[in-house]
């Protein structure tokens, strides 16, 4: 296995990598953060990583920082979420910075207009894969009650236009419910 030291430094050059070189948000680093550290490191299940980015969804924030810092935490403490936050912010950071000094150039540049509306497909393909994965996951449990919330998170934002955060609350106080309930009927049986 890997020691304290070696976790920290793929951390943060993963993080590092995924951070400066992934345009379209946080919900498409998640997907590459899936890759990297469920598929290729194996240091996080797939369900613990569904967990992780529902945390990181439902904290106020940046999405990528957020699911950097709870990845960077459960992998290795304080150390390793301080570790993912350097490195998540440091790349967007420097990439802006540099940016700020062209902005004239750049205002009025058909393309880099262009290069932008281009890079909006990709990431709505990005995106919609990792709707998918997230869905898949869910899916994959055979948990009727999951799939059942799913398809009611589903309904009421996109059908009924609830918001986000009320769709996320409910959703939290459906799974506390049903945690505690677990524990409730394990203790009793």
């Amino acid at each position: 296995m890997y020691s304290r030291g070696e976790i920290l430094k793929k951390l943060f050059v993963s993080t590092l990598y995924l951070s400066a070189f992934t345009f379209g948000g946080g919900y498409v680093i998640v997907t590459l953060m899936k890759q990297r550290f469920v598929d290729r490191y194996h240091w996080i299940e797939e369900g613990e990583m569904l967990d992780l980015v529902a945390i990181a969804q439902s904290s106020p924030g940046a999405i990528a920082v957020n699911g950097a810092i709870v990845v960077g935490y459960k992998l290795a403490g304080l150390a390793g979420a301080l570790t993912a936050i350097v490195a998540t912010v440091l790349p967007p950071f420097v990439i802006i910075s540099l940016l700020s000094l062209c902005y004239t150039a750049f205002r009025d540049s058909f393309v880099a207009s262009q290069l932008l509306e281009g890079m909006q497909a990709g990431v709505a393909a990005v995106i919609a894969a990792v709707v998918y994965e997230m869905a898949l996951g869910v899916a994959r449990d055979r948990d009727p009650a999951n799939l059942v919330i799913l398809a009611a998170a589903f309904f009421a934002n996109c059908c009924l236009g609830v918001s986000v955060v009320y769709v996320v609350l409910a959703c939290g106080g459906i799974g506390v419910a049903r945690t505690l309930w677990r524990r409730r009927r394990g203790a009793a049986g």
